[in-house]
């Protein structure tokens, strides 16, 4: 059964953008990562992404995802509204639109996903709607060795208990694996 994995990077503050909304602090290892064991693994465990609406915009021109994302698996999209144009799709990556909510999104990336993990990708907001539904199995937080000072921060306000799965190190970034405890 599908594990839903969430979480971000994020700096040793907590923060996930700086005040002005960049992230641009939190991934200076980004081009580095796309080869790294630590890369290879998360492809290797995701059967299915799951991912905002905000996060699926930033790509620009979303038939890249096709062409070039490293997660190449179905991808969900949390959304009120369906973009007009189908994104380019190929034999292994399809998008969803799931306009339902975060319940029923899941479900369908867990069917996707069949025995492999649903990767969580960006978003605040989905990830803390996630965890306040009680949907997430585990949470990887990447910490990065930047204070930010202000921001958007990743967590506020859902209380959890976390049990460590273990700690990686993946060039500058810190990988923290738990699980939630129900």
């Amino acid at each position: 059964m599908a594990r839903v994995i969430a979480g971000m990077t994020v700096s040793l503050d907590g923060f996930v953008q700086d005040a002005n909304g960049s992230a641009d602090a939190l991934y200076p290892d980004l081009a580095e990562l796309q080869d790294s064991p630590y890369m290879k693994a998360m492809q290797e465990r995701t059967g299915a992404v799951l991912m905002g609406r905000r996060t699926f915009d930033m790509a620009g021109d979303p038939d890249g995802y096709a062409d070039g994302y490293e997660l190449q698996v179905p991808i969900l999209v949390v959304t009120h509204t369906p973009p007009p144009v189908e994104p380019k799709r190929n034999e292994r990556l399809f998008f969803t639109f799931a306009t339902e909510g975060v319940e029923s999104a899941v479900a369908q990336a867990a069917e996707a996903a069949g025995e492999r993990d649903v990767t969580v990708v960006g978003g605040v907001d989905l990830n803390r709607q996630l965890l306040a539904a009680g949907l997430v199995d585990e949470l990887h937080v990447d910490v990065m060795p930047v204070l930010l000072g202000s921001g958007l921060r990743l967590f506020d306000g859902t209380p959890l208990l976390l049990e460590e799965l273990g700690v990686e190190e993946a060039g500058a970034r810190t990988s923290l694996r738990f699980r939630v405890v129900r």
